[in-house]
């Protein structure tokens, strides 16, 4: 690893510091690309308006009608954390701006059962419960055969997503024939964040259809429903999926988080926190991260995701909890699951780096997978080895479901769609982004999957892009070792795109130790003063001097706080 320190331009960051911002945020904001105090501003006035969002408009028209005409509405959920906040959004939205509450129903896909998305046996459970509007809501881009078969069983279409389209033979955007798409992403959506995720999309789909109310004098400005109480939701879903933290998506999250340490957030949520032992009332991005979003997203892996939006959408405060704690359960049986995947991939490993050198691309498979986890793995592979990753685990119809999770500079879904074109059948489906992606193949075509992987991966990545490089805001200066400077950091809004501090000092390892069996206990010398350390998942020593990567957290121990050191990576 190479630890690179961000350049951080001095005049801007005396600017913001001028302005008002305290100095070791003006330094990292200055680091980070902001120019002004003005763009971090989150007020909600400062939000984008949904009027470039290509479609919204017409889609707020046909759900505005619908309705009006008492038709029956079906949200088509995905079944990660990311479409179950859209759903939640999507029924608590569409209730509070005049469905009535039995007008309003959603399905959501078994991963084993159905796969992902919109297809043809989802329709037909949509078709069940009477629906004549079918809303899809993080998924759809790629369902052309399931949307035909809707619009030919009566029903009209809005596809509401933010994955990339589906592209022919002949390189051409090739997109379903819904009544209406809202998509940042679709060709000629002149939107500008396009880093919205599917929840978020969906919430301005709901502004939309505010604003169409508006128009039609349902209600004012004064008297219309506050859809910002929905902003918990929308925060979490947009930080679970990874969504790039532009400045609107910076100030979303901002604004749920404001509401959830206030105490105004819905009984789910608050049941997720209380679940996972942490205090809303302190909440942060990672909370969404690394504590609410994974118990989420455990219902989609190994259960099903319909207990996952059911604790979003319950105004019962006895039920949330009960449901939070059982998603707390299924989260505990996820870890454990793929803590033994990951054990069996680390077996597999040693055939395919016998040299101990990875490949410029891993695809695993073994038999006893689980296709619920194969993401999970990947990911953390990926961390490791950081090379362009696949897990592949059997499906229940015999064939092999992969997720994938990629590195900068090598963007996944493209290299699918190269192979795709190259062996010609190799991939019965598959989608997603630049970083994480999945696909569908014969257990026979394994080795050809794995073969055409790596060739695209030698020819897209340079030495450079397999070099792994930290990032780091360069050293702490002593006082801001302090519990005030963990809790001003803790308060202000990081994520991808906008990375938490990463600070980085030459360090004395006085001491290390295994605890847990899997992570390194430290005692360091910085800076002339011995502190507290932890590696997470470390079990390697260090030497006695060396470069660390680190971000401080308060340790808090019998009514006492210390300052820790969470160390990220060290430089060779």
């Amino acid at each position: 690893m190479q630890i690179i320190d961000r350049d951080v331009p001095p005049r801007l960051a005396w600017s913001l510091e001028q302005a008002g911002i305290h100095p070791l945020l003006a330094r990292l904001y200055a680091a980070r690309g902001i120019r002004s105090a003005d763009e971090l501003d989150d007020h909600p006035g400062r939000l984008l308006t949904p009027d470039a969002l290509k479609g919204a408009a017409e889609a707020a028209r046909l759900l505005a009608d619908a309705i009006t005409q008492g038709q029956r509405l079906c949200i088509v959920a995905d079944y990660d954390c990311d479409g179950a906040t859209a759903c939640a959004v999507g029924l608590r939205g569409l209730r509070m701006l005049g469905a009535a509450p039995d007008q309003v129903g959603y399905v959501v896909p078994d991963r084993a059962l159905h796969g992902y998305g919109l297809t043809p046996p989802i329709v037909e459970l949509v078709a069940e419960q009477g629906a004549q509007v079918l809303i899809t809501v993080d998924n759809g881009m790629a369902s052309h055969e399931a949307v035909r078969l809707a619009r030919a069983r009566g029903m009209r279409v809005l596809i509401t997503d933010h994955h990339l389209p589906a592209v022919d033979a002949q390189g051409q955007v090739s997109l379903p024939e819904a009544d209406v798409i809202v998509n940042p992403n679709q060709p000629d959506c002149g939107f500008p964040s396009k880093a919205l995720v599917g929840v978020g999309v969906m919430f301005y789909i709901l502004l939309a259809l505010r604003a169409e109310w508006r128009q039609r004098g349902r209600f004012d400005a004064t008297s219309q429903p506050r859809v910002d109480a929905l902003l918990d939701l929308v925060a979490l879903g947009t930080i679970a999926d990874v969504g790039r933290l532009d400045d609107n998506n910076r100030r979303l999250v901002a604004l749920g988080l404001k509401r959830i340490r206030a105490g105004r957030m819905q009984p789910g949520v608050a049941a997720l926190f209380a679940a996972a032992g942490r205090d809303p009332a302190r909440a942060t991005s990672m909370d969404f991260g690394f504590a609410l979003g994974p118990r989420v997203n455990a219902a989609g892996r190994l259960a099903e995701m319909g207990l996952g939006i059911e604790c979003l959408i319950t105004d019962d405060p006895v039920r949330a909890d009960a449901l939070a704690r059982q998603l707390d359960a299924i989260n505990r049986e996820r870890r454990e699951l793929e803590s033994g995947m990951r054990e069996q991939a680390e077996l597999l490993l040693d055939d395919v780096m016998p040299q101990g050198e990875p490949p410029a691309a891993l695809a695993l498979f073994d038999p006893a997978f689980h296709e619920g986890v194969v993401g999970i793995v990947a990911s953390r592979l990926k961390d490791r080895l950081h090379r362009p990753t696949f897990v592949f685990a059997r499906g229940q119809d015999g064939l092999l479901k992969g997720s994938g999770r990629s590195i900068a500079g090598f963007h996944l879904r493209d290299a699918l769609d190269l192979m795709g074109k190259r062996h010609p059948g190799l991939l019965r489906k598959f989608g997603g982004h630049a970083m994480a992606a999945g696909c569908t193949i014969a257990e026979a075509d394994f080795p050809v999957f794995d073969a055409a992987l790596r060739e695209v991966a030698e020819a897209g990545l340079d030495a450079s892009l397999l070099h792994r490089q930290l990032l780091s805001d360069g050293p702490l200066a002593p006082q801001w070792f302090t519990p005030e400077t963990v809790r001003l950091l803790d308060q202000a809004v990081w994520g991808p795109g906008f990375d938490a501090p990463v600070f980085s000092d030459r360090v004395q390892v006085l001491g290390q130790r295994l605890v847990g069996e899997r992570h390194l206990k430290l005692s360091l010398k910085l800076g002339g003063e011995v502190r507290d350390g932890i590696w997470f998942g470390r079990t390697e020593p260090l030497s006695a001097e060396t470069q660390l990567a680190y971000r401080i957290a308060l340790d808090e121990y019998q009514g006492r706080q210390r300052i820790q050191l969470v160390v990220e990576g060290a430089e060779a």
